[in-house]
């Protein structure tokens, strides 16, 4: 009998069998060991005990996708979920601010635990254009990834009227559908709002106030996978953190593909792509004006980020 794991907590697992039925079961000791151990998303094999009439995991299947974090003391990696398709970042165009480099952050994760991204600009109810990103030159940018753009106003769902980008909030709900997905962002962007609605009202994520705009904290304790009319959502307070400290610098250059593709012809391996660099590839480029400034703009971020996680002790081996 086959089933996939709903929810974690422990050594218990809530598991929804092919047929439907949602039941708990254990895991066998070798599943529950440091280097594999079963998490949300994981689809499993079922044993019943005919003695006890308890479910068993036996053995868990290939998995298409990790989200996970490098442990940098026990290196190893600590896996939080599987089998993730889809990836949506969203953004708020308002309060709080839109930030090129979080989005960046989040690309890179998506980039590392081999899931499909996609961006989604919330709150356009409140745009401002002069004040507010340039949403043309965001998706331009992000293009260079393959990478989808969505503008919706969660207060209004599939009422909201598109302003700027070709895909809105029904071409949403479309690239959800059939789909398992986690949804990352900044707190106050409306991750809440906007999956409440995706739900039609019948998922509520709990979220309680600190006191601040625009700042909350989550109350779920443990991982699970929240089930949708059309689509599956991965909740885990694991997951939420926009540190890249776990990421080798060595390796940081191939979650940023675009740029991985025109770095690799610099004439020196150590090049800084700085203007004055010899033999930079970056800065030897024909592209148009908007064209150098969508792709500098990833530049940017990447040293930014190369800059923090070479901050971290040396790796002494590989994962």
């Amino acid at each position: 009998m086959k089933g996939r794991v709903i929810r974690s907590s422990k050594r218990e697992f809530d598991v929804r069998k092919e047929d439907g039925e949602m039941i708990s079961a254990t895991a066998l000791g070798n599943l529950l060991k440091k280097d594999r151990n079963v998490v949300v998303g994981d689809y499993v094999l079922l044993d019943n005990i005919p003695e006890t009439g308890e479910w068993q995991i036996k053995d868990i299947e290939k998995r298409t996708s990790e989200i996970y974090r490098v442990s940098i003391r026990e290196q190893r990696k600590r896996v939080t979920a599987a089998n993730c398709d889809l990836l949506v970042i969203l953004s708020s165009v308002s309060r709080p601010a839109y930030k090129q480099g979080i989005v960046d952050r989040f690309l890179v994760r998506a980039c590392q635990w081999g899931i499909r991204p996609i961006v989604v600009f919330n709150k356009m109810d409140e745009y401002d254009g002069e004040n507010g990103p340039d949403l043309l030159f965001e998706r331009r940018r992000l293009e260079l990834l393959g990478v989808e753009c969505f503008e919706v106003c969660a207060k209004e769902g599939e009422d909201y009227s598109l302003q700027f980008l070709d895909k809105g909030w029904k071409d949403l709900e479309s690239a959800l559908e059939g789909r398992t997905a986690i949804f990352l962002g900044q707190s106050g962007v409306g991750k809440s709002q906007t999956i409440s609605k995706l739900s039609g009202g019948e998922v509520e994520l709990k979220t309680k106030a600190v006191g601040k705009v625009g700042k909350g904290s989550h109350t779920t304790t443990w991982s699970e996978l929240v089930e949708f009319p059309h689509f599956y959502l991965i909740d885990s307070p694991g997951i939420r953190s926009f540190s890249l400290d776990d990421i080798d610098p060595k390796e940081l250059i191939t979650y940023f593909p675009d740029l991985e593709e025109v770095g690799v012809q610099c004439k020196f391996t150590d090049c800084q792509h700085e203007p004055n660099s010899k033999g930079c590839a970056f800065h030897n480029l024909d592209l148009d004006d908007q064209g150098k400034e969508a792709l500098f703009s990833r530049l940017e971020s990447y040293k930014r980020i190369y800059s923090e996680v070479s901050q971290i002790p040396v790796w002494s081996k590989k994962i």
